[in-house]
């Protein structure tokens, strides 16, 4: 097996190093000079080290190769992307001239609507090619010092992942490759369509959520200190979470409702999401809130910041947590939920607000998603997606 790991960030520096050190890994950055820069880190350490703190123990490894050349794609069987999604379309774009055959995608986390991403990019390709859309990524995990060490603070007990084999390979097979690659945990519990992964990703839950609860009624003065994310969560985020969930579970009732055999037992809700996740790694699982503040995998976790402790720290609104899963979450689930005729109340109000953070029109002044900047989104409407027909077809 032979692994090429996409991104330079957490996840990339995280896989390089577990994976590296039991298959032929290739690490691949598009991203200015980092490619270079980091195969001279590793260079200079002579090693990655990743610490795995639930295990007390440390795994070392020796990329094969470190590039910004999409090219070495051509020697690869399985390609992991970890870079956030708002580059997928990148990455995709640049190794699809020279991917082979039989070539399996695994995206971690696929956040919603890659499938429609994935076949625009590859065009004719697509059909021989697999695509693996995962839930979520495997593990909470961070670099210490880029390019040389990093550590898995947690890791997932199970990690939901749809799949589109290529062709001549079911999706049993292409799980037990990805499988090979984890380890014995996290175990992937295979989902039955994308549309599963595309409205249970919980990072458009989540992260959109906690942003809007803690800033919406900011009064735009610098704080003193960072706030903690999801230790800081307080009953009222934990409602805005559950109402997003809530709209979420109405569009699968929706489909459910339109043809009978539509599968959609596998979108949690999100406290669902957290006990199949993190419930060894809380506290107290009573409710939503408390699993969120007493979730062991979390400690340290803060709150996007600029500033510094002399001028104090004022919100990220361009952080990934809205510039990233407004686009590729919420819109792909308010887009598909407009198609059906579903009402979302908690996603309007979410989205009307992380859209004025992010200076974006998604939601058009009508509540349609029409807006001027839907063809940054993965909403089905950004890909002439017009009706219930052309979405289920």
């Amino acid at each position: 097996c032979s692994v090429l790991i996409c991104g330079g960030g957490n996840a990339a520096q995280v896989c390089s190093c577990l994976f590296g050190s039991r298959y032929k890994v290739t690490a691949l950055s598009l991203y200015a000079d980092e490619a270079e820069r980091w195969d001279k880190c590793v260079k200079e350490a002579g090693r990655m080290e990743c610490r795995l703190e639930s295990l007390d123990k440390s795994i070392t490894a020796v990329p094969s190769l470190i590039t910004k050349d999409p090219s070495c794609v051509k020697d690869c069987d399985t390609v992991l992307f970890t870079v956030p999604s708002s580059f997928h379309e990148q990455y995709f774009t640049a190794l699809a001239p020279h991917v082979k055959e039989g070539t399996i995608f695994a995206v971690m986390p696929a956040r919603s609507g890659c499938d429609f991403l994935f076949k625009k990019a590859m065009g004719a390709k697509a059909s021989k090619l697999g695509l693996v859309a995962f839930e979520t990524l495997p593990w909470a995990c961070r670099f210490s010092e880029w390019g040389k060490t990093s550590v898995v603070l947690g890791t997932k007990e199970t990690i939901g992942a749809a799949v589109m084999p290529p062709a001549g390979k079911s999706a049993t097979e292409v799980i037990l490759r990805l499988q090979g690659l984890l380890g014995v945990e996290p175990m992937i519990v295979e989902c039955p369509n994308i549309m599963s992964i595309s409205l249970g990703n919980p990072g458009q839950v989540v992260h959109p959520g906690i942003m809007y609860s803690r800033w919406k009624d900011w009064d735009g003065k610098p704080m003193k200190q960072k706030p903690l994310f999801y230790h800081g969560a307080d009953d009222f985020c934990a409602s805005v979470l559950l109402g997003i969930s809530e709209d979420i579970q109405g569009v699968c009732r929706k489909l459910k409702s339109i043809d009978p055999k539509y599968d959609t037992s596998q979108v949690k809700t999100i406290f669902e999401w957290y006990m199949a996740s993190y419930s060894q790694s809380c506290e107290d699982t009573s409710n939503l809130q408390r699993a969120l503040v007493t979730n062991s995998s979390y400690k340290g976790l803060y709150h996007p910041m600029k500033g510094d402790d002399a001028k104090g720290f004022t919100p990220d609104f361009q952080f990934r947590y809205l510039s990233e899963d407004v686009p590729t979450g919420l819109c792909f689930t308010k887009g598909v939920a407009e198609l059906l005729e579903v009402k979302t109340p908690a996603i309007d109000k979410v989205m009307l607000w992380c859209q004025e953070k992010l200076g974006k029109d998604f939601i058009a002044v009508d509540g349609k998603m029409t807006g001027r900047d839907i063809s940054m989104t993965r909403a089905p409407q950004a890909y002439g997606v017009k009706s219930r027909k052309d979405l289920l077809d």
